[in-house]
């Protein structure tokens, strides 16, 4: 039976997207609802050893267990410094390069190399930079410019551990948000800014008044894929600190790896993996609504 012409243009998209959706399902939403179902269970990776189905006591778990309350409260501390640094930066620097008239590309390229660095390297780089007390850090404290007698430990001390780790997080994501406003930047009419200066604007004000309403959609944008970002800071914690001193550096996603691969407690952890995602989520829909507002420019 032949097919019509119309049913024909009907079915060619879907062929084409049938096997991008069946990736997305497979390697996507089968493990995102398998992990659910982990959740549930003391969850066993041994074939002959039955896992054992648990409820909710996973998650009542979580909620008694002091040290989640310490990941999460560092990773919302890491999150709320290291976002706002980010993004002031990065609209700086934006600001700058766009009014520049000579070496656009290479200041544009300058600040985006810390993004497409390893974090694997600059993390191990912060941990040699702060290391106590051979570090580079502490060599310029006491014997460059002599403001404390005796190296700073660093990442011994729960106080000072997270210094690193907050400033590598703000280093290397400037970049990111850079381009971003930079594109924002391009898109503005230069006619807005002129009218503005006619009616006596200054640059402060013509920034605030004009140009950051008209990028307002990229600024709220940047911030909740930042915000996912910071909730999900991991490398740089495992790898510099580790957790500790005490388990006093934990964040959430670093408190989940210990648990599945050094206690092998794959169903607590998964029950830590939905918890921080209903708040990414929740927090996200938040932005989304209270901070979208239309462009009205007096």
């Amino acid at each position: 039976m032949a097919i019509s012409t119309n049913t024909q243009k009907k079915i060619i998209p879907y062929l084409f997207l049938a096997p991008a959706a069946v990736l997305f399902l497979l390697f996507l939403v089968y493990p995102l609802l398998k992990g659910f179902q982990i959740s549930f269970y003391n969850w066993s990776i041994m074939p002959t050893k039955p896992s054992t189905f648990i409820g909710l006591d996973n998650y009542v778990k979580a909620f008694q267990d002091q040290v989640v309350g310490t990941a999460f409260k560092n990773t919302l501390i890491y999150t709320l410094i290291t976002v706002p640094g980010q993004m002031i930066l990065a609209m700086l620097a934006a600001v700058m390069i766009h009014n520049i008239t000579r070496g656009k590309i290479f200041f544009r390229t300058l600040y985006y190399i810390p993004v497409i660095t390893s974090w694997v390297i600059v993390s191990l780089l912060f941990r040699y930079l702060f290391q106590s007390p051979e570090g580079l850090i502490n060599y310029f404290l006491v014997e460059v410019f002599h403001i404390t007698p005796d190296p700073v430990g660093w990442l011994q001390q729960a106080g000072t551990a997270m210094i690193p780790v907050i400033g590598l997080g703000i280093w290397k994501g400037i970049g990111w948000s850079m381009i971003i406003y930079l594109a924002a930047l391009a898109s503005i009419p230069h006619e807005i800014g002129e009218a503005a200066s006619i009616d006596g604007a200054n640059t402060w004000q013509r920034f605030w008044a004009v140009t950051l309403p008209l990028i307002g959609p990229t600024v709220v944008f940047t911030l909740v894929m930042l915000l996912i970002g910071g909730f999900n800071v991991f490398i740089s914690v495992y790898l510099i600190t580790n957790g500790g001193p005490m388990q006093q550096t934990e964040v959430a996603l670093s408190y989940m790896y210990h648990q599945a691969f050094d206690f092998i407690d794959f169903g607590y952890a998964a029950s830590l993996s939905f918890l921080l995602a209903a708040v990414i989520v929740t927090g996200s829909l938040l932005q989304m609504k209270f901070l979208r507002r239309p462009v009205e420019i007096s």
